[in-house]
């Protein structure tokens, strides 16, 4: 067993979530709860208190990127929370969700709860920043799919936190160029921490501010209350056991090596202080008891951040014991606003009374919940608060920051009181719901009586808490001290007393006076600035898009036409003379007169029709030059893509109309001739100055020299493709699926439409049947050649011109002859999923690459002999290039070429070639076959 195979576990419960919710609708649950449960023990069998387990995977070797895993005290800690508080959620969810098969919800769950232990077990800088975006991800996404309102609230939490991230990767950035290394232990022990204090303090603060996002420190706070929209069990992992404690754990296992920095400290502790009195403060205001809870958790991580920026052992063993009193206590408090939505269908205090008689015994569990938050004897929050107030005094300016967390302290005993004063008492206001409770109810017991049991025997968590402390203020675990209910009368115990009399006394207050509480403090809410920030930053977008914003293709054109020319003018600096003399061939003289002769029809003419022919023109004479140079690749590829190119073309303007627009006027021509003539000129002179003068790049060789031993192939250009850089390879393919998916959302968005075209009557070219009977008769010799030749040329592309791409281009040309040749827009051909081969294609790319870990690294090909014949994964991957490449454009000739819904079955009854012949009637106006 290692730490590979909890993670595999883990992710087994992701694979395995989807299939049981919907095996077992909202009851998969328990299995799930029990599943995450099993992982924790997995783990803890894993774990010797004290001592430090590593594993190292391949995953990126060629940039030294290792999929390194670590569990020591802190990753510890944090693991249990997430995958014991993720099972009572869990278990909380059989009974609080409405949904029959809530499979998404259950996926995206126990995605989170992956994601995390990624997170809190990565020992590399890269692969913890991964899983830092996945969490990310994965709350955006939770917060999304909860109501049609949440698209706002979940965007806003995804920009704040997005923008942590990006500070993070600054970190991780900066780590890896100034240690040279991506291994997170030894990043963080490297010398520059103590010899470099700009390198410390840059990535101080980078990681601070990332983790303050993540934790909703101020200013960035407004994201977690307005998260609330959220279903209940959503709140609770992402308050106690997710989302918010990623940026808590990022700050515990930076703070030994960031304290080197001043900075660190005193950022911490001031953003720490604002925060928890703001959150508190805040808190006390609000009637809705989510909202309530939200703000709680602002105040609440406010203190954590303040003590771990004080950084002692004894702070540290503070911030640990708090991580499991506030995941204790906070998820009991959500789940119990879950409940009562559940029971009462209200979350607002207002319509909360005599919850006491109505519910003893739910009332109960959130005294206990709310006694814990507000750290009353003899609730495990109450010694974590001991422990802050004495590692405050201890720490620097120990006498300020101590009396302002009691001033928060005040506060959340205010606000927790203020949950009980204002819902318990009195007499009961109607009957609650009790129907499929249970597992709510049991899950709420579970945490608020795990705080009271584990306050009462805290010495118990010593094994898990010390560990944690001492890895985190970078000493031994016997330098730490020890937990303890009871210290005897001191000053924190003091601090206390007054925070308990003066926040009981503060809830009295706000329940006489709740029009004055009602009252905003401020004119404006940080959910509202987020969002004038947000309009502000598109609004400044579009007015920098306009600058360059226009249909003209001209405009398009005439940019980069311009930037070229002006580029010119540096050309003198880099010129070497002319390049060596060389023999001209006569070849290549047809060639360029070719192209030239292409290029003044394009620019002369008049009807679209005749421009797109004379492009092909262009393309051809190119291609038959690569060939003539011996990149027979290139001309194979520029020639399909030419024809298919014209088809598509051809298509698209059989919509726009066959004239080109009105003729520009002479001064128009005037200029775009001349950024034509120098923009072109520029060009000419840059060959002739950066070509000529150097021998095959070093690269080059490597390749023409190494190709064949390193990948068993004579075609370099394919194997660059699908064995050296497989990985930009995969990432192009996966954009032409994008474009699959953008031309069907565009043309879904906007109806395609007709130029009107004249009716030709009892002629042949109005019959599509007839007008197509050439293409018909020699595509059914053709076609089935080609399809067999992309085959051909799919398998020998590793040894010959050939290849995925090349073979998906003579596929797709024999599919369109077919489509050219049929009576109907809707041939057979056509019918093909072109989305689902598309997305086949990458998913056939994805596996290949998976294969590649069997040899330590993602798309690294694997090399077999069979028969004394070689094979390799790379033709697999060139397999999925294949498909993917057939199914953009099938896409694109699909799209584009058929009518839309309303009007193809008429279409389609028209042009049936059983129906139609020369000599019947003429089709209707709108129909034109003589296109094809």
């Amino acid at each position: 067993m290692s730490l590979l195979h909890v993670l595999v576990a883990v992710t087994l419960v992701v694979a395995l979530a989807p299939v049981l919710a919907r095996v077992m609708g909202r009851s998969a649950g328990w299995v799930l709860a029990a599943a995450l449960l099993g992982c924790a023990g997995l783990l803890a069998s894993l774990h010797t208190p004290g001592e430090r387990l590593e594993q190292v995977v391949p995953w990126i070797p060629s940039a030294d990127i290792m999929l390194s895993l670590r569990l020591d005290g802190l990753s510890f800690l944090f693991s249990l929370v997430v995958l014991i508080i993720g099972a009572v959620v869990m278990a909380y969810s059989a009974g609080y969700l409405k949904e029959q098969t809530p499979s998404a919800f259950y996926t995206l769950m126990t995605f989170f709860a992956a994601s995390m232990m990624l997170l809190v077990l990565a020992d590399d800088i890269v692969l913890l920043y991964v899983a830092w975006e996945l969490t990310t991800l994965c709350s955006y996404l939770l917060i999304l799919r909860s109501s049609p309102e949440a698209a706002a609230p979940a965007t806003r939490t995804l920009l704040i936190t997005v923008g942590g991230g990006l500070c993070l990767l600054g970190a991780v950035a900066t780590l890896w160029s100034t240690t040279g290394t991506t291994n997170l232990t030894e990043a963080l022990s490297h010398p520059a921490w103590s010899q470099d204090p700009v390198f410390a303090g840059t990535v101080a603060v980078l990681v601070a501010v990332a983790a303050m996002t993540k934790s909703a420190q101020f200013p960035f706070h407004s994201w977690l209350p307005d998260a609330m929209v959220a279903p209940a069990p959503v709140s609770a992992y992402l308050h106690a056991a997710a989302m918010v404690k990623a940026g808590i754990y990022l700050l515990m296992l930076f703070a030994a090596a960031a304290a080197n920095s001043p900075v660190w400290s005193a950022l911490l502790i001031t953003v720490g202080l604002i925060t928890t009195v703001m959150g508190g403060a805040f808190a006390l205001q609000k009637h809705d008891l989510k909202q309530l809870l939200a703000y709680s958790t602002v105040s609440q991580l406010g203190l954590l951040v303040v003590i771990i920026g004080v950084g002692t052992p004894l702070a540290m063993l503070a911030a640990s014991t708090h991580v499991v009193a506030h995941a204790l206590f906070k998820a009991a408090a959500f789940m119990h606003i879950g409940l009562l939505e559940k029971r009462f269908g209200s979350r607002h205090i207002n319509d909360l009374w005599g919850l006491a008689r109505s519910t003893p015994w739910d009332s109960a569990m959130i005294i206990l919940a709310a006694a814990s938050m507000a750290g009353v004897l003899p609730l495990l929050g109450f010694v974590s608060k001991e422990l802050i107030l004495e590692a405050a005094l201890e720490g620097p300016s120990g006498w300020l920051v101590a009396g302002i967390l009691t001033l928060g302290a005040v506060l959340t005993v205010g606000y927790s009181a203020s949950m009980i004063f204002n819902t318990l008492p009195g007499s009961v206001v109607s009957e609650p719901v009790r129907e499929g409770t249970r597992p709510m109810v049991v899950a709420i017991a579970t945490t608020a009586l795990g705080g009271l049991i584990l306050g009462l025997a805290v010495p118990v968590l010593e094994p898990i808490i010390l560990p944690s402390a001492a890895v985190a203020a970078g000493v031994g675990a016997d330098q730490v001290g020890y937990l303890a209910l009871w210290h005897g009368v001191n000053t924190p115990l003091l601090l206390s007393l007054v925070a308990v009399a003066g926040g009981v006394g503060l809830a009295m207050w706000v329940r006489r006076h709740l029009e004055l509480v009602e009252r905003p403090l401020l004119p404006f809410t940080g959910v509202q600035i987020t969002q004038r920030l947000l309009a502000g930053t598109i609004a400044a977008g579009r007015r920098v898009g306009d600058l360059t914003r226009s249909d003209a293709i001209s405009v398009h054109l005439g940019i980069p036409a311009v930037a070229l020319g002006i580029g010119a003018v540096l050309l003198p600096l880099t010129w070497h003379g002319m390049p060596g003399a060389q023999r001209t061939e006569p070849f290549d003289v047809v060639l360029l007169c070719v192209v030239a002769i292409g290029l003044l029809a394009v620019v002369t003419a008049r009807h679209r029709l005749t421009a797109v022919l004379s492009t092909g023109i262009v393309g051809f004479a190119v291609a038959l030059w690569f060939y003539s140079l011996g990149a027979a690749d290139v001309a194979l590829t520029q020639m399909l893509v030419e024809i298919l190119t014209v088809v598509i073309m051809v298509l698209v303007i059989n919509r726009l109309g066959r004239r080109m627009l009105a003729t520009p006027g002479r001064r128009r021509r005037a200029l775009t001739a001349l950024i034509a003539l120098g923009g072109g000129t520029a060009a000419t002179l840059a060959t002739l100055t950066l070509t000529g003068h150097r021998d095959l790049s070093p690269a080059g060789e490597y390749f023409l020299r190494n190709a064949e031993a390193d990948t068993g192939g004579t075609n370099v250009v394919n194997t660059i493709l699908v064995d050296y850089r497989a990985l930009d390879t995969f990432g192009e393919l996966v954009v032409l699926a994008i474009a699959a998916l953008s031309i069907y959302a565009l043309i879904q968005a906007r109806a395609l439409v007709h130029e009107p075209t004249p009716t030709l009557r009892l002629s042949t070219l109005a019959d599509p049947y007839a007008n197509a009977i050439f293409l018909t008769t020699f595509g059914r010799v053709l076609q089935p050649v080609m399809i067999v030749g992309s085959f051909y040329v799919l398998l020998r592309g590793h040894n010959a011109p050939g290849g995925g791409f090349i073979g998906a281009l003579v596929g797709a040309s024999a599919l369109a002859l077919a489509y050219l040749s049929s009576a109907s827009d809707d041939s057979r051909w056509m019918r093909l999923p072109y989305l689902a081969i598309a997305g086949s294609g990458i998913l056939v790319a994805v596996g290949s690459g998976l294969l590649g870990f069997a040899d330590g690294s993602f798309l690294r090909p694997l090399h077999a002999y069979l028969g004394g014949q070689h094979l390799t994964t790379a033709l697999i991957f060139d397999v999925g290039v294949y498909l993917g490449v057939l199914g953009v454009i099938l896409a694109a000739v699909r799209l584009l070429g058929r009518d839309q819904p309303a009007v193809s079955a008429t279409a389609d009854s028209v042009l049936s070639p059983s129906t139609v012949h020369p000599a019947d009637t003429a089709p209707p106006a709108d129909v034109d076959g003589g296109d094809r």
